[in-house]
């Protein structure tokens, strides 16, 4: 038996005009690469990125593919975002099957903001990244706090 394929889906966010944008970059992980490593190179983010964060937010397996999904900001090359729609929510059909069928981009990003919006409040080293970029924090920090999975999305 192989093992699956590993990709690494990064979904980088940025502001404009108080909207949160997005967009997604993905590249497969590679002679024993750490999928931190792949995400922090697809991101562009560097040590010296003032603000710069990269959180793990989520896995789903893509038939013989695990996707690991990452959230990076700022994202670097903001051009071709579009805006995050933030009641986006997927989930699965029973208790017992939390994969949902399909996998809706949309909600992808949604779920890494509000797992973002929590971490602002529970977790210092993201707490303090927040604060290097207030302009890209301030409507991340409008979302309600919400544990990751849950499946409400409020805006506040």
């Amino acid at each position: 038996m192989s093992s699956p394929l590993v990709v690494v889906e990064v979904i980088l966010l940025s502001e404009c005009e108080g909207v949160l944008r997005y967009r997604q970059s993905r590249a497969a992980v590679r002679d024993r690469a750490h999928p931190d490593d792949v995400a922090r190179q697809i991101a562009g983010l560097s040590p010296c990125t003032s603000g710069g964060l990269l959180h793990s937010t989520s896995w789903r397996a893509e038939q013989a593919t695990v996707v690991l999904t990452y959230v990076a900001l700022p994202d670097m090359q903001p051009a071709s975002a579009r805006p995050v729609q933030l009641d986006a929510v997927t989930y699965g059909g029973h208790p017992l099957a939390p994969s949902p069928a399909t996998v809706d981009l949309d909600a992808v990003a949604a779920h890494a903001c509000r797992h973002l919006a929590m971490l602002a409040d529970t977790d210092r080293v993201v707490a303090t990244a927040a604060l290097l970029l207030p302009e890209l924090w301030e409507p991340l920090r409008k979302l309600a706090p919400v544990p990751a999975g849950a499946l409400t999305a409020v805006a506040v």
